[in-house]
């Protein structure tokens, strides 16, 4: 079972509870979990303004493929409350594939590595708190060489 690393956040509603909830979900699909703190970060690269975030990253071993393991988390976030009405508004709960495995995957619905990871200190530094030496297989760099570079 590959590995594969989640980022999760909300910042609607009860934001730490949309999370645990989150987490015991994909406790379900997920073997080995291992989840960071949960940090609050302002919002970024959103159209209005919105309240902070919470956010955290989740660890561990799946038997679905990246394909499936969206579609879950899609219907998570949807079990949630999520809405979608507008292009990174705010949102009871946000589920994000970031890595799975050493795969490379671009296609008209999935690209893992997920394309702004690197450049999201609010995904890099839960991650690297539980997953530091984790390679991104786009750059062969570490989550923690990724976090520090990032930090400059």
């Amino acid at each position: 079972m590959p590995p594969v690393a989640l980022a999760l956040g909300s910042n609607l509603g009860d934001r730490r509870a949309h999370l645990t909830w989150a987490v015991d979900r994909l406790s379900t699909l997920l073997r080995d979990c291992r989840v960071s703190s949960f940090i609050e970060t302002d919002p970024v690269g959103v159209p209005d303004a919105q309240p902070p975030y919470l956010n955290a990253a989740m660890v561990g071993t799946t038997a679905l493929d990246p394909h499936d393991l969206l579609a879950a988390l899609m219907t998570i976030e949807q079990e949630r409350g999520r809405t979608r009405t507008s292009f990174r508004g705010a949102r009871t709960l946000d589920l994000d594939l970031i890595l799975y495995g050493d795969r490379i995957l671009d296609d008209a619905s999935l690209t893992v590595p997920h394309p702004r990871f690197r450049d999201r200190r609010f995904v890099l530094e839960p991650l690297a708190s539980i997953a530091p030496d984790w390679i991104d297989p786009m750059t062969g760099q570490t989550v923690a060489s990724l976090l520090t570079a990032q930090r400059s």
